[in-house]
This record gives structure tokens, C-alpha cells and sequence, in this order.
């Protein structure tokens, strides 16, 4: 086999260089990451990349392997690509690039990930940390200043707690996202029951709850994960739709769903509160993202209620759209197969 019939039969771009420091056989996919006429072309006018050509240069003095990162770009995104430095005994050196940009990206995420939970568990820990100093010194025998900074305590606690509880849902729905649900259900029941439930705090918030459902709408799907979803939407727009406001659940009968290619049924939940600005709508699902962290954080928002939802409908391979006009209202639609 000829050495680029051998370099064609690799899933990766790969090249070799010949003692002479000329390229003696570069795959297709080589060639379309590094450009066309690549054979008899010296190496350094191919690569240039300072690290890879230190990683090719050392094996042609040492013979032993080397690794290095190939980055390029697009114009519209970064590409990481290791680069593994091999000596060919007889024949010269072999340059492979394997594209790690997922993998990158994935790392990223984690590394992200970290740093915001860590910033969300650190600012009640400061909080607590601080009002125990000060419950142990200045204010021990303080009976009236004791009983605001417990009050504080305890806030900055179940913040917590919620933190916990939503990072433990999500990493549960996450594990599941690829197994598909095969229960069957009345969503008509189940909406009405969430707007039953939460009629309370919505009370207690001045804001008028009302649903719109056929008087019966049967789906494959998980009762507990539809249930939250309709828990976090419904809260979230009670929360800021503001008093006086009207939050409606509405679901649609059946029929063709061309987002999900099959029939379906809508969820949409609707607000009349004063909307969200639509620089922020293709962000709503990302974790941690608030549109004002303030007002999320004084009202008990963790930043994942819209990720979990989003990995839920994703479970039950749905589709979920934002739409939001400021001073009009917000509306929710999660579109599931039935």
C-alpha cells in the first residue's frame, strides 16, 4: 500500500514527513485542514503553528513521541485539535490531528459549572459565617438583634437548600435524558392539579391563575418530570409576572406538531407581566443565567429551573420556545409528542 492509500484509510488527518523535512503524503482530510498541494511542500510552510513545529522537530532529533494543540478558526468558532508527533521507522515522521473541540468544550462547561455553584453556595456561606461571628460576640446577648439575624440564618440556609435540591434534580434528569418515557398520562389533570397546588402562593402574590385544557389530553411521558415543568414555568411566572398580573396554563388538543414531527400537544404558559427583554431569550435555558440576579436571588430563584426544564423536554424529545414582548407578558411553549 502506498503511503497515502495507507493515510486515506486513518479517520483523521494525518501526514508524513520525509527525512528530508518534505511532506510526502497527506489523507483528504489533511488537506482540507491544512490546504491543497501539501505533497513535496516543506513542513514548516504547512504547519507553522510554533508548537507543533517544536513537537515535529524534536522527534526528528530524538525519535521519541510528541503531543501538541493545532488551533484554528472559522471565523464563527475556535477548533482544538491534538496533534500526535510519531516517528516511522524507515519512512520519516507521522503527524495525526484529532479534533478535541467537544471535549474542550465539555471541560469548559464543567470548569463553568464549578464556578457558579461555587459562587451561588459562597455568598450564604459568607452571610453565615458572618452572623455567627457576630451572634458569638457583639450580639450575644442581644435578644432582638439574635432573633433578625437567625430569621437571615435560616433564609440563607433554605437558599441553600434549594441550591442542593435543583443541582441533585438536574443531575438526576441528566442521567435519564436519553431514555425516553413509555408511561401514559392525562395532561389535563395534571395541569390543573399544578394550578390547584399552586393557587396559594399565587394568591399570595396578587396574581390570577387560570388554565385552559381540553377535558381530557392523554401523552407518553414521566408524571413527576411534567409535573415540574409545569411547577417551574408556572411558579417563575408568578414570581415575576408581578401583583395583578394573570398567568394562564393552557394546553392544546392534539394534532401535527411540525417542530416534533408527529402529533402533539402545547403547553403554554402565559403571563401578563411586564415581559423580558428579548436580548435574553436564547439564554433563559442556560444554567444559571437570571435576567436580573438580584430580584431572581430575593426571590428564591437558583438560576436552574429553566435548565431542568429544558433537559426534561428534551427527555420526552419536545421542543421548548421563549417569547416575550416588554409591558406585554411572557409565554412559554413546550411542544411534547404524544
Amino acid at each position: 500500500m502506498t503511503p497515502t492509500g495507507f493515510l486515506e484509510a486513518l479517520p483523521i488527518a494525518a501526514l508524513l514527513i520525509r527525512r528530508d523535512e518534505r511532506i510526502e503524503a497527506a489523507n483528504a482530510l489533511a488537506q482540507n485542514l491544512l490546504g491543497k498541494g501539501l505533497m513535496g511542500r516543506h513542513f514548516i510552510t504547512a504547519l507553522r503553528q510554533p508548537t507543533v513545529l517544536d513537537a515535529v522537530e524534536s522527534v526528528m532529533r530524538d525519535g521519541k513521541p510528541k503531543d501538541a494543540r493545532y488551533l484554528t478558526n472559522d471565523g464563527q468558532q475556535d477548533t482544538t485539535f491534538r496533534v500526535s508527533v510519531r516517528a516511522v521507522p524507515g519512512s520519516g515522521i507521522l503527524v495525526s490531528f484529532e479534533d478535541e473541540t467537544t471535549l474542550e468544550r465539555a471541560m469548559q462547561m464543567r470548569r463553568d459549572f464549578v464556578a457558579n455553584v461555587s459562587h451561588e453556595l459562597k455568598t450564604p456561606l459568607t452571610a453565615l459565617i458572618s452572623f455567627i461571628e457576630t451572634l458569638r460576640g457583639p450580639a450575644r446577648d442581644d435578644a432582638a438583634a439574635r432573633d433578625r439575624f437567625l430569621n437571615v440564618m435560616g433564609a440563607e440556609a433554605e437558599r441553600m437548600n434549594r441550591l442542593i435540591a435543583d443541582l441533585l434534580s438536574l443531575s438526576r434528569v441528566e442521567a435519564e435524558e436519553r431514555v425516553r418515557p413509555t408511561a401514559r398520562l392525562d395532561l389535563a389533570s395534571l395541569v390543573k392539579s399544578v394550578a390547584l397546588g399552586l393557587s396559594r402562593i399565587a394568591e399570595d402574590a396578587g396574581v390570577e391563575i387560570a388554565t385552559d385544557t381540553p377535558p381530557e389530553v392523554e401523552i407518553r411521558g414521566d408524571s413527576d418530570q411534567l409535573r415540574q415543568v409545569l411547577v417551574n414555568l408556572t411558579e417563575n411566572a408568578i414570581k415575576y409576572a408581578g401583583k395583578g398580573a394573570r398567568v394562564t396554563i393552557t394546553v392544546t388538543h392534539p394534532g401535527y406538531e411540525a417542530p416534533v414531527r408527529d402529533e402533539g400537544v402545547r403547553i403554554v404558559v402565559s403571563d401578563t407581566g411586564a415581559g423580558i427583554d428579548p436580548v435574553h431569550l436564547p439564554r433563559l435555558t442556560e444554567r444559571f443565567y437570571r435576567v436580573d440576579s438580584d430580584r431572581s436571588r430575593e426571590k428564591g430563584g437558583t438560576g436552574l429551573g429553566l435548565a431542568i426544564v429544558k433537559h426534561i423536554v428534551n427527555r420526552h424529545r419536545g421542543r421548548i420556545r421563549v417569547d416575550s414582548t416588554p409591558g406585554e407578558g411572557t409565554e412559554v411553549t413546550v411542544i411534547l409528542p404524544r
